[in-house]
């Protein structure tokens, strides 16, 4: 059990975890998802609040089984691996601020850093924008962290207080069984679903939940994390969780070029913009927000499924975020920047500011 307990924390473990799920996000494109976003988790959760009526945009409403796996494989490993330890912090009400001004980036740019990275591997060279962006806003981060940013001490709490997300990831599974989709018909009981757009595309419910319970599981135990990724590069010079990035990014090409879904330029990307000042600006605020938070969409579900209360709050502030992008006019589309999403990024960076250079502690 050690053995098994520490392989995925390895250089060949991280660079398989990476590398399986650049195959499977590719494969799930292929299988229905939408186009360049076999899995986005800053997407997938805009549609979860969609799906729940947060928001009323028609195009992107589905209850996305890849979320619900990501935390409820992760909870599985961790009580396996007995690593679910129930904690939070402090400062909820900024991690939940920080939640909401990154999906707000993420959906100027039109994707998370996973679906960055996966565009990317796709041929969209719109992606290259964003990453720079990404990097630039982890980098900022990274200038904060050393010169004493700190959100509090983590402790110890309740069980019950650890499985609050879990529990509700799995409330909306069984919301999805009570009430599927119908053919034809916008909305089935409590739940909204697209009837066409992106949220209208997708793999069977089976396929997209067993990936997410895989990847959660892995995941949970490679400590896989694509804004780690580059603080630890930025701080450290280490590239272990690097050469998971990397990998998940060559094996998607891979399966891309097989597949034929790999489509090289910039013109014409599914769910994409070419405005390339705000590709980028939107996901230096994105980067910012997770460098600050301590993970990306992807890692702070892992996080909530081993028990993280503070990483169950980022994640529903992003889930509220989606509700804010588009209502007030801020998520992006195809066609551009969204009337209001300039204004946003532009707040949202002066607000991550803010919370960098107030929230600091001197160090002797």
């Amino acid at each position: 059990m050690g053995r098994l307990k520490n392989i995925f924390t390895t250089r060949w473990g991280i660079i398989g975890v990476g590398g399986l799920i650049g195959v499977l996000a590719a494969l799930l494109q292929k299988l229905g998802n939408p186009g360049n976003m076999g899995i986005c988790v800053a997407c997938f959760e805009r549609d979860i609040a969609g799906a729940i009526g947060i928001h009323r945009a028609a195009v992107v409403q589905y209850m996305r089984p890849e979320i619900i796996g990501f935390v409820m494989g992760s909870l599985v490993a961790a009580y396996i691996f007995k690593e679910f330890r129930p904690r939070t912090g402090s400062a909820p009400i900024v991690r939940f601020v920080l939640g909401v001004f990154a999906m707000i980036g993420s959906l100027v740019f039109l994707g998370c850093p996973w679906r960055a990275m996966l565009r990317l591997a796709a041929g969209d060279g719109n992606a290259i924008f964003a990453l720079l962006g990404l990097i630039g806003g982890i980098w900022i981060g990274t200038l904060f962290l050393k010169s004493g940013y700190n959100l509090g001490r983590v402790q110890k709490t309740y069980v019950s207080a650890g499985w609050l997300l879990p529990l509700t990831m799995l409330g909306f599974l069984v919301l999805m069984l009570i009430f599927p989709h119908i053919e034809g018909q916008g909305k089935s009981g409590v739940l909204f679903y697209s009837l066409k757009g992106p949220g209208a595309m997708h793999a069977s419910l089976i396929i997209s939940l067993a990936v997410g319970l895989a990847i959660g599981f892995i995941a949970q135990r490679s400590r896989f994390c694509t804004m780690g990724a580059f603080r630890d590069l930025i701080l450290f010079r280490q590239v272990h969780l690097l050469s998971g990035v990397i990998a998940l990014v060559i094996t998607a090409f891979i399966v891309n070029l097989i597949v034929g879904q790999f489509h090289p330029g910039f013109a014409s990307q599914p769910v994409a913009h070419t405005m390339q000042i705000w590709n980028f600006g939107g996901m230096v605020l994105s980067g910012l927000a997770f460098s600050l938070a301590g993970g990306c969409p992807g890692r702070q579900l892992f996080l909530a499924g081993e028990g993280d209360g503070d990483a169950a709050i980022f994640v529903l502030g992003m889930i509220v975020g989606a509700g804010f992008a588009h209502n007030f006019g801020l998520a992006s589309s195809p066609k551009g920047v969204g009337p209001h999403g300039i204004a946003a990024v532009i707040i949202g960076l002066t607000v991550c500011l803010f919370i960098g250079f107030t929230m600091r502690k001197r160090i002797s």
